[in-house]
């Protein structure tokens, strides 16, 4: 005797079983399958679009860290934007803690920018502000500035807007770089770094060109 069980159901009634089934999966096939394309279509259409948006017009603090246990405090904050040329620019630090309507106190902050001939400019220091939706990072204590062609700037306090690529401080500044050293009362650099004006009376020492 087999192990296998035959289906004892008359042919007839197995054969329109099946029909019907096969039916209603048909039927459901016609509307679902068309819909489904046009949701497929229209996804592919408008995600481009949608992933500008985000990253341009939403961009958030991006938590790489945990929060700690104590003072919701953020360990690696990142804030990715673009600035007023399309650029992008970046804000991260050590840590930070929210403490007001997009305001994040920052632990040892550092500022990225970079332009469309591919330079860059980095500000950074031991403690600092960001204030989010005026895209401004207020450093403090130990501020060091560097360009991409060597040129470094150090102070005590500065603000940068990072939209405008623009940065300022009115407090004694120590400049160095290819061109020689540069000590003034303050600086103002706009363009991401591609002007930099001294506040004066300042002192500066050029290299010899010939060495």
């Amino acid at each position: 005797m087999s192990a296998l069980q035959a289906d004892t159901r008359p042919l007839a009634k197995r054969t329109i079983s099946d029909m019907a089934r096969r039916g209603r999966a048909v039927r459901i096939a016609k509307y679902a399958l068309p819909v489904l394309g046009l949701m497929l279509l229209t996804s592919i259409a408008v995600w481009p679009e949608i992933s500008r948006q985000i990253e341009r017009n939403r961009a958030t603090w991006r938590r790489l860290g945990m929060l700690a246990d104590t003072g919701g405090e953020i360990k690696s904050p990142v804030y990715r934007g673009f600035d007023n040329q399309n650029q992008p620019y970046l804000v991260s630090a050590e840590a930070a803690v929210h403490t007001g309507v997009d305001r994040y106190d920052l632990r040892a902050p550092r500022g990225d920018l970079t332009m469309h001939n591919g330079t860059w400019l980095q500000i950074r220091s031991k403690k600092g502000v960001y204030i989010q939706h005026a895209d401004q990072l207020d450093l403090s204590k130990d501020v060091t500035l560097y360009r991409a062609d060597g040129t470094l700037l150090q102070t005590e306090a500065a603000t940068m807007d990072m939209h405008k690529g623009v940065a300022t401080s009115s407090l004694y500044t120590h400049a160095e770089g290819p061109f020689g050293t540069l000590d003034a009362e303050g600086f103002t650099l706009v363009d991401k770094g591609g002007i930099v004006q001294f506040h004066g009376p300042a002192k500066l020492v050029l290299n010899d060109v010939h060495q």
